[in-house]
């Protein structure tokens, strides 16, 4: 196989017949990716929210280093979860290190900042929008950041779809704390390493193309859902205008 045509067309093969190797693989990325954002958009919803209404001292310098935290760099979140999970480190004592656990905890950290970034400034948006009139109803810091976070629970699906595509398409902290072992924590981003490295460009192909398909199932949802959305506004408001002609004199 020293083709691109040979590859494609052998990629193509173990796409059609369901290869049980790519299938694992992929079952087991999908797992772990979806494990992590659910942790990471558990905790990012709720402290995005909370940075946005709050004030205290301190708050800038907390948002600079969460903005920071945006380009963190994925090997490092690797490195420093190795260290904690290793035999001589703080968390050396649960033996995550090479599991399905310390990959989803890896992930975790990795999109934490990146949804607790986005929910914050969606938050803030629409607190300098609408958070004067929610405190005039007597709405304090925690519900007013719990009403806005339903209000804009669209945008911030958004938020978690594109947290779910940087978290599927991470190879470097996975590849530290997992160590891309076969059967246990190989992944698609580590699979795809490993098997071009090997020579196996079928393998990695069809890893690469299931990879690009659910990237672009994401791209096509958020647009499906930003489109949606729109429709939904435009409908309110023209309902809206309708309404207030109507009952003009």
């Amino acid at each position: 196989m020293n083709t691109f045509t040979d590859s494609a067309v052998a990629a193509w093969h173990l796409l059609v017949t369901f290869d049980p190797v790519l299938l694992s693989i992929v079952g087991r990325s999908l797992a772990v990716s979806v494990t992590a954002c659910a942790v990471a958009c558990g905790l990012g919803l709720l402290l995005g929210a909370w940075l946005a209404v709050a004030r205290f001292a301190g708050r800038g310098l907390l948002l600079t280093l969460l903005n920071t935290l945006l380009a963190l760099p994925s090997v490092v979140v690797g490195l420093v979860v190795y260290l904690l999970l290793s035999r001589s480190g703080p968390l050396g004592f649960l033996g995550w290190l090479f599991s399905f656990k310390a990959m989803v905890l890896a992930q975790s950290l990795l999109v934490l900042p990146v949804v607790t970034a986005l929910t914050r400034q969606a938050i803030e948006d629409a607190d300098r929008a609408h958070g004067e009139q929610l405190r005039s109803l007597g709405a304090g810091g925690l519900a007013r950041a719990l009403l806005l976070v339903w209000d804009e629970r669209y945008a911030l699906v958004t938020v978690l779809i594109a947290a779910f595509g940087r978290a599927v398409s991470e190879v470097g902290a996975v590849m530290i704390v997992g160590g891309n072992i076969d059967g246990f924590t190989r992944v698609m981003t580590t699979a795809i390493a490993l098997e071009t490295s090997k020579g196996d460009l079928p393998l990695a192909l069809a890893l690469g193309l299931v990879l690009l398909g659910v990237v672009l199932l994401l791209n096509l949802a958020i647009s499906a859902l930003r489109g949606w959305r729109e429709r939904v506004d435009g409908g309110a408001a023209d309902a809206a205008g309708v309404r207030g002609l109507e009952a003009a004199p």
